[in-house]
């Protein structure tokens, strides 16, 4: 689990591997669910870090290049727009959705890297352990309910990043109010 989430972090395409074979695991040997689990954080933690400072060290290039029209330039702009959450919801959500170029935002903009570690870290450990207790709670049942359920987590995923973004306008508008207040 370690090696596949490292090397899914890393960009090399393993779609739904990670997820899939988490779900394997815990439906066939509940005992080592939560071990996987915690090693397909690990792995995934480590992988998306490797991504991000191959980033810093050139991605701004490599962005520009890919990023500059069409659809490249619409996840930059939401980069640039919405920042760490557009990390953290497709990392939270069990749903394919565009990671990888985010986390090359993310190293190229020169985020900081603390900031990128818990970001990450607090997407795959509620992700990663949901599939752990998912798959224990449901055995082989499990990936054929998340296919069936797949526009509820749509939902919830659009959902989450709306009550967030509104959460971080409201408390960085109140951040600034303050500042000028104090300025005054």
């Amino acid at each position: 689990m370690l090696l596949l989430a490292g090397l899914d972090s890393t960009g090399i395409p393993i779609p739904g591997g990670v997820d899939a074979l988490l779900v394997v695991i815990a439906a066939l040997d509940h005992s080592a669910a939560y071990v996987a689990a915690t090693a397909a954080i690990g792995g995934s933690i480590i992988g998306n870090l490797i991504l991000f400072f191959i980033a810093r060290r050139g991605g701004e290039v490599y962005l520009n290049r890919y990023t500059s029209t069409g659809r490249g330039a619409k996840l930059k702009a939401w980069f640039l727009e919405y920042g760490l959450l557009t990390v953290f919801i497709p990392a939270l959500v069990p749903i394919p959705l565009p990671l990888k170029i985010f986390v090359l935002s993310a190293g190229a903009l020169l985020v900081g890297p603390l900031s990128f570690t818990v970001t990450i870290a607090l997407a795959r450990i509620p992700r990663y352990i949901f599939l752990a207790w998912l798959g224990t709670t449901l055995g082989e049942n499990t990936i054929p309910y998340m296919r069936s359920h797949i526009w509820e987590l749509m939902l919830f995923a659009a959902a989450l990043f709306m009550v967030l973004f509104f959460l971080i306008r409201f408390l960085d508008r109140k951040h600034r109010l303050a500042q000028i207040t104090e300025s005054e």
